[in-house]
């Protein structure tokens, strides 16, 4: 299995083929970032943990890593020396979730954000094609790092250019910089990511030139997780233990010609017609 991109990393953590492991995964998560797969498909890898031998997930990370933020042991490090460190931490986290595959193809977000970019969306299309995943994790279309959003779309594109017969049966866009609370009930999927408690903290924790550089994703991805969960209704006792939301974005693959802006902003036109109802009413 050879990607376009020379420092790309293929890891299978119990050895074998990676085109057969590829080919078993049934929850895919692409993702931008080394730790994203974790942040939003976390209930995907739990899915997989549960529903072993017939579930496997599968990580793809698509960017390089070389512009993360740095301090204390990792502040001297080059941006090539950063590519390293978070190469290894993500293939330690493939094998502590026990990943079928964890694919990361290094390439620079510059690259990424370009529309069609060649390698990007080739290697993204050989990925899809190379597996028929129950549900695939992507970042959603109104997170607010650019890089995720680019990521999204070049997966669409890649998505969108496969035969019918060949598209993922559903796709989810769930959330990292920019929560998903304020999607109406209506419109949010509740992904149940309260389970493996402890296996969560200790996948976050595997990212410590990210944590000890400043930023405690184990805290606030979990914590985030608690609070939508207890936040979700308020006149109902908790269903989840932990929540990550996400909505769904098989629309826009079942139709390739629809609109992904003019799809994003319904959810923001319904948001904004629920709050105009509701002060409406009590006024």
């Amino acid at each position: 299995m050879k990607f376009s991109h020379p420092r790309a990393d293929v890891f299978v953590p119990t050895g074998g083929d990676a085109t057969a492991a590829l080919a078993r995964v049934t929850h895919l998560c692409v993702a931008a970032h080394q730790d994203d797969i974790e942040i939003l498909a976390h209930a995907g890898i739990c899915d997989c943990l549960d529903g072993a031998p017939a579930k496997a997930f599968g990580g793809v990370v698509v960017t390089n890593g070389a512009g993360s933020p740095r301090t204390g042991p990792y502040a001297h490090l080059t941006d090539e020396q950063m590519q390293d460190v978070r190469r290894e931490e993500q293939r330690k986290a493939a094998q502590l979730g026990r990943y079928a595959i964890q694919l990361q193809l290094a390439h620079p977000s510059a690259d990424v954000k370009r529309a069609g970019h060649p390698g990007v969306v080739a290697d993204l299309r050989a990925i899809f094609a190379g597996c028929t995943p129950e549900v695939v994790y992507l970042h959603n279309p109104a997170d607010k790092h650019d890089t995720h959003v680019a990521v999204l779309l070049r997966c669409l594109e890649a998505i969108r250019s496969l035969p019918a017969a060949q598209r993922p049966k559903r796709v989810l866009g769930a959330e990292v910089w920019r929560d998903l609370d304020w999607l109406l009930d209506a419109d949010k999927v509740a992904l149940d990511a309260g389970r493996h408690v402890e296996l969560a903290g200790e996948l976050m924790k595997v990212f410590d030139s990210q944590v000890t550089g400043g930023k405690r994703y184990d805290l606030a991805a979990l914590g985030r997780r608690l609070a939508h969960a207890t936040f979700h209704t308020s006149h109902a006792t908790d269903k989840f233990k932990g929540i990550t939301w996400a909505m769904d974005l098989t629309p826009l693959i079942a139709d390739p010609k629809l609109d992904i802006a003019a799809y994003t902003l319904g959810y923001l036109d319904r948001l904004r017609d629920d709050v105009a109802s509701r002060l409406k009413r009590f006024s």
